[in-house]
């Protein structure tokens, strides 16, 4: 083997170990940046959905240049000029105010309203759980905005995925319902 290839073999082998080398910070960060987050803004100290630009936080961790910006924030476009201070409760804790974290934590050791059922641990494919309000209609989690959910889990209760699609039929097409008393049923 010529003194050439080697060398070249050994540059190729500098160049992907570097690329590794830098690739991994990247990873890092589009890890602890992706997501939809929530964070009480420092202006109205009121609780905003937001967005990092993780495209950004990823070529800056990649070429050691960390930068974090909001790519949304829900009081955009309007006060799209802020400061940006809610960054620090990002950076600060970036899983605590993960939106999907915030939901599973408040479904975590509850029961369906309506069947009793307890939840089980949530996942990203399974069907979403949902929330009775106090006018007895339901809505699933994802349906209402992200800056809403503190204030809609206070005055909501938490109901299985099979309870909501029942009783969004049961409100929608009262006219097919039929009600059966079984304990009636059994005793003939």
């Amino acid at each position: 083997m010529s003194v050439t290839v080697l060398t070249a073999l050994l540059v190729l082998a500098l160049a992907v170990g570097l690329f590794i080398f830098r690739a991994i910070p990247a990873l890092q960060s589009f890890l602890r940046y992706r997501g939809e987050r929530l964070v009480v803004c420092p202006e109205t100290h009121k609780t905003e959905a937001v967005d990092v630009d993780t495209r950004e936080a990823v070529i800056g961790s990649f070429l050691s240049e960390p930068t974090v910006h909001l790519n949304r924030c829900s009081r955009w476009p309007e006060r799209q000029n802020c400061g940006q201070e809610c960054l620090g409760q990002v950076e600060a804790d970036p899983e605590r105010c993960l939106v999907w974290n915030i939901v599973s934590k408040w479904y975590e050791n509850k029961s369906c309203a309506l069947c009793h059922k307890p939840f089980a641990p949530l996942h990203h494919l399974d069907h979403a759980p949902a929330l009775l309000g106090p006018d007895h209609k339901t809505v699933e989690w994802k349906d209402v905005p992200p800056q809403q959910l503190p204030e809609v889990f206070a005055t909501h209760w938490p109901i299985c995925w099979n309870c909501h699609i029942v009783e969004n039929f049961r409100r929608l097409h009262p006219e097919l319902i039929v009600e059966r008393d079984f304990e009636t049923q059994r005793s003939k």
